[in-house]
């Protein structure tokens, strides 16, 4: 078992042990020395974990203790991990910045273990490559869709066809080569999908969306269920 995994189990343990647990036992279940426990728990007291008990007498983990978010699974740290790397070479500046943000705050949030596998992790998110640059701020996007915002956009379709319309956005999906924002467009009465190279020009305006934006998501996941070519539906508008 890896030391990050050890060191998560190693409080598992503790959490639902109702009398203390002897270095012994957590070695046994663990698959390792009494040595390595020792050495384990001395490392998770210094990140703060409050522990309590000493070699020989066992040990006990504070009942009003709740493992902070930031205490993950080395599964779930790698999943974030390769998920911030994607987007940090994928998503627009202020969303690749976060990404960046993210990455350096987990890695000095988690226990002294675990930050091996933020530092020599395995996982690549290779580099983007041939990426359509957006002729719209995504922040602000994005910002809109939190908002419950409308939109007005001057849009190319793929064919070089320009339109006005008045969008509800509700969602972005991060493809490869471009972005996509899926919103209910009141000209055509139906939801559709915009990519953000081909709109020349946004407002963002201060009219809110007449319906629950909840709703709206599952009326669009609803909709991409019943199309045959959805995947071909993305790149239209």
């Amino acid at each position: 078992m890896r030391r990050a995994s050890r060191l998560f189990q190693i409080i598992q343990v503790l959490r639902r042990a109702r009398r203390p647990v002897r270095a012994r036992d957590l070695a046994d279940e663990l698959e390792t020395s009494t040595r390595t426990i020792y050495r384990d728990i001395v490392e998770l007291v210094s990140s703060g974990v409050p522990i309590h008990g000493e070699a020989g007498s066992g040990y006990r983990l504070d009942r009003h203790y709740d493992m902070p978010p930031l205490m993950l699974t080395p599964d779930e740290l790698e999943a974030a991990l390769v998920g911030a790397r994607w987007i940090a070479t994928r998503g627009d500046p202020k969303l690749a910045s976060g990404a960046r943000d993210l990455m350096a705050k987990i890695n000095a949030a988690i226990p002294a273990g675990l930050r091996a596998l933020v530092q020599e992790s395995g996982l690549i998110a290779p580099p983007a490559e041939d990426i359509h640059p957006d002729t719209v701020d995504m922040s602000r996007v994005r910002r809109s869709i939190r908002e419950r915002r409308k939109m007005r956009v001057d849009y190319l379709d793929e064919k070089g066809r320009a339109s006005s319309r008045t969008i509800w956005p509700i969602a972005v999906a991060y493809f490869d080569e471009y972005r996509v924002i899926a919103a209910w467009c009141e000209l055509r009465r139906e939801f559709r999908h915009f990519r953000a190279d081909r709109i020349r020009e946004a407002a963002f305006l201060m009219e809110t969306l007449p319906r629950d934006r909840k709703a709206l998501v599952a009326e669009w996941r609803e909709s991409e269920r019943d199309r045959k070519y959805c995947k071909l539906e993305w790149e239209l508008a």
